[in-house]
């Protein structure tokens, strides 16, 4: 969510400094219409471009925002078999070894970012050292490093930035027709386009997250896979079982399409959409063969 929000906050800034400089002068076709081809450029460009300096700063990012300590020295035992266990695994799973973070945070949680394979942090929480097992959290740190070794993080930046030019494509021709048709501004671009175009970038930019949120569902999936590998099946399934006390939802639903939302109507089928995990049933139904 950190990484979709920056996106769209460089998107908006890159457009609004580019009209404010005149950039976009270039996509007018002789003053009358767009210049389709050159608009189609200029949104790959700015596209691709907001999506991967995104990329580029994840890493840097996740340690300010969550103050994450970056283990370089051991301070103690557990620190120390933490960086043993990612080494470990970063080797099984032929990558890079990544940084190991603590951040202090009473919610069991962890992630992985950065730009490569081969140059990725790994960071838990300290309420998930306090809360699992040390076998459960090796399969917790299983899953981020299968997140890593699939490059994740570099598939959804691809995602993102195919989403990102369709966003500020769409965006510029739906303010040309605002401004053409609707108040029949014949020449240049007037006040309308600037405003919607601004308006429906922010508006197809949360829409399309519908895309990236479904992509990032199917890479949990895989990456539970890679935690079962690296830690052992049973484990991975502790560490989700786990995760789902903390929560205070049950394990062990009567109704397995609850987590589909048709229990709580519409609304909950909606929120579905912008999930970035899947149910933490459907996880653990995944692991024991009985997900579809």
């Amino acid at each position: 969510m950190l990484f979709l929000g920056t996106n769209l906050a460089i998107i908006v800034v890159l457009s609004i400094t580019l009209r404010i400089l005149g950039v976009e002068r270039i996509l007018d076709e002789q003053g009358v219409g767009l210049n389709l081809n050159a608009l189609l450029v200029f949104a790959a460009v700015f596209g691709f471009g907001g999506s991967f300096i995104s990329l580029a700063i994840s890493k840097w990012m996740a340690k300010k925002t969550m103050n994450v300590h970056v283990i370089e020295e051991p301070r103690n035992a557990t620190e120390q078999w933490l960086l043993e266990t990612v080494r470990r695994q970063a080797r099984a799973a032929g990558i890079g070894m990544p940084e190991v973070g603590i951040y202090d945070s009473p919610d069991p949680n962890a992630f992985a970012t950065g730009m490569s394979r081969n140059n990725a942090l790994v960071a838990v929480s300290s309420g998930l050292m306090r809360s699992m097992s040390q076998g459960e959290v090796e399969a917790v740190l299983g899953h981020e490093v299968g997140h890593v070794a699939n490059g994740d993080m570099v598939t959804l930046a691809l995602i993102q930035g195919v989403v990102n030019t369709f966003v500020i494509f769409l965006a510029r021709v739906l303010g040309h027709f605002v401004d053409r048709v609707v108040f029949k501004n014949e020449q240049g671009h007037g006040p309308a386009f600037w405003i919607t175009t601004i308006v429906a970038e922010i508006l197809l930019a949360i829409l399309a997250s519908i895309i990236v949120m479904w992509f990032s569902r199917q890479r949990e999936f895989r990456a539970d896979e890679a935690g079962a590998k690296l830690a052992g099946r049973d484990q991975m399934i502790g560490a989700l079982e786990s995760l789902a006390r903390a929560s205070g939802r049950p394990v062990d639903m009567p109704d397995q399409m609850a987590a589909f939302g048709i229990r709580g109507g519409v609304p909950q089928g909606i929120k579905r959409l912008f999930m970035t995990h899947p149910p933490i049933e459907e996880r653990i139904m995944a692991l024991k063969g009985m997900r579809g």
